[in-house]
């Protein structure tokens, strides 16, 4: 049986500032099991998109393997994409940014794709600070293969089967703020209402912004016992506040009561409101970000929201000072400049 996507759409569909309704912006018919949090996910990257009126051929998408890979599928249909070798995808992107610095790169992996296979690519992308937001889907087990528990399944959660996990957990949130990325945040494939702005903020970030989503498994990870089910994760949820993000365009400052929210510029220019829920937390501070992680892990919950964020963020284009324009937009002068210039290389190395 196949399934297609009706063509028509009304004639009074929402356009954003480029004309384009969000159709534009959807992709094929989603194969994943009905009620995956994943597909959440995949709506509110194109609402984000769809929002901030960004091009859809500005746009690269970049996956692993693994059911959380195969969401590009599912948004963004008219994007560029690469689905990579399981655990690659960061070099991958890597290798793609370096090449083409203007695009946007948008990459999506899962627990296994980053937190096994490819935590070593992962730890590179991340200390490099390679500008892209990178969106762990974590469901704390292997889809594809039917439920064995991934690196992040938490200690005594218990697969469908019924055997609890023995060994401990890899939190990608604390490891992302120890490598260095600019950029870190936790939400849940549930919450939109938070998850959209973090996504938002994340795309304008200069730099790694890294996104860690819990998403359950519908399937092999949602049953009673397991710590990443939607009921458990919904009844141990502390969000560090509602997050807000406001473009440059736009420059509401005076919504949020004095006292209430903190503002942080993005390089752009574009700002985010963080309402706190808990004083204690500096979201400039990676000590303040993971001292309260584990203070929240150890009463059995999870904080979510924006957790840290470099304002001052320096990506991995200006560390290494490379070229100013897309390797593709270089001409033959640009990459032969001529004896002179290597005789002139050449004596400063003397």
């Amino acid at each position: 049986m196949s399934y297609l996507k009706p063509s028509f759409r009304h004639p009074d569909l929402p356009v954003n500032d480029l004309g384009y309704t969000k159709k534009n912006y959807e992709g094929a018919i989603s194969t994943l099991c009905a009620g995956c949090g994943h597909d959440s996910i995949s709506s509110a990257i194109t609402q984000a998109i769809f929002e901030l009126s960004i091009a859809p051929h500005n746009i690269a998408k970049m996956s692993g393997i693994g059911c959380s890979s195969k969401t590009p599928t599912y948004f963004l249909g008219n994007s560029h994409g690469f689905n990579s070798v399981h655990g690659r995808m960061p070099s991958v992107a890597t290798g793609a940014n370096m090449a083409n610095r203007d695009m946007i790169y948008v990459g999506v992996s899962g627990d296994g794709d980053t937190a096994s296979i490819g935590m070593g690519q992962f730890t590179h992308a991340v200390r490099r600070n390679v500008n892209m937001m990178y969106i762990v889907e974590n469901n704390g087990c292997y889809g594809l293969t039917k439920g064995q528990d991934s690196a992040t399944s938490d200690v005594g959660s218990k697969s469908k089967k019924g055997d609890p996990n023995p060994f401990e957990p890899i939190d990608l949130a604390s490891i992302a703020l120890q490598l260095g990325a600019t950029f870190v945040a936790r939400s849940f494939s549930g919450d939109k209402e938070q998850l959209i702005p973090l996504i938002k903020a994340a795309i304008a970030h200069q730099g790694f912004a890294f996104i860690d989503v819990v998403s359950p498994c519908v399937t092999f990870n949602n049953n009673p016992g397991s710590t990443k089910g939607y009921e458990y994760v919904r009844d141990h949820l502390a969000a560090t506040g509602t997050v807000d993000f406001v473009p440059m365009k736009d420059e509401i400052t005076t919504s949020y009561e004095a006292g209430t929210s903190q503002e942080v510029t993005l390089h752009d220019g574009s700002v985010v409101h963080l309402h706190k829920a808990d004083s204690r937390l500096d979201i400039h501070s990676r000590r303040s970000a993971l001292a309260l992680i584990k203070d929240y892990k150890a009463n059995d919950q999870l904080l979510t929201g924006l957790l840290y964020m470099d304002p001052d963020s320096q990506e991995l284009h200006e560390t290494i000072q490379s070229s100013n324009k897309p390797l593709r937009a270089l001409t033959e002068l640009d990459l032969c400049p001529g004896n002179k210039v290597l005789t002139s290389i050449n004596a400063s190395l003397r």
